[in-house]
C-alpha cells in the first residue's frame, strides 16, 4: 500500500508561482508513474501533468504547459509540481497520483491517489 502526502498548495496572487510536492511512502517510488490532477468546484477532476518512473518522460496538458514543470527525486520518494505564471483558473485541489503499470493521463486506473492540496489563485 502506498501512501501519497501532499504539501506546498496555499494562497498565492495571479502571476505567482507555487511548488507543490508529493511525498510517497509504503512501496518502491522508482516503480511508479506519477501524475499531478486538479480538480476544481463544479468540475470534473482533470490531468495536470506526469513523468515517468525515472523521470525523462514528462507529459502536460496544454492548459499548464509552458508555465509547469514536473520533476521527481527518487532518492527522497518525492514529486514535485513547480508551476509559475498562475492565473484564476489554476484554483483548484491538486492530487498527486501513482501508477505502476503505465504513465496515468486520466483519471482512470489509477493505483493510489493523496489526499490533495488546495490551490487559490486571486485575481
Amino acid at each position: 500500500q502506498v501512501q501519497l502526502v501532499e504539501s506546498g498548495g496555499g494562497l498565492v496572487q495571479a502571476g505567482g508561482s507555487l511548488r507543490l510536492s508529493c511525498a510517497a511512502s509504503g512501496g518502491t517510488f522508482s516503480s511508479y508513474a506519477m501524475s499531478w490532477f486538479r480538480q476544481a468546484p463544479g468540475k470534473e477532476r482533470e490531468f495536470v501533468a506526469a513523468i515517468s518512473y525515472g523521470g525523462d518522460s514528462t507529459y502536460y496538458a496544454d492548459s499548464v504547459k509552458g508555465r509547469c514543470t514536473i520533476s521527481r527525486y527518487n532518492a527522497k520518494n518525492t514529486v514535485y509540481l513547480q508551476m509559475n505564471s498562475l492565473k484564476p483558473e489554476d484554483t483548484a485541489i491538486y492530487y498527486c497520483a501513482a501508477n505502476r503499470l503505465f504513465v496515468a493521463t486520466t483519471t482512470q486506473h489509477i493505483d493510489y491517489w493523496g489526499q490533495g492540496t488546495q490551490v487559490t489563485v486571486l485575481s
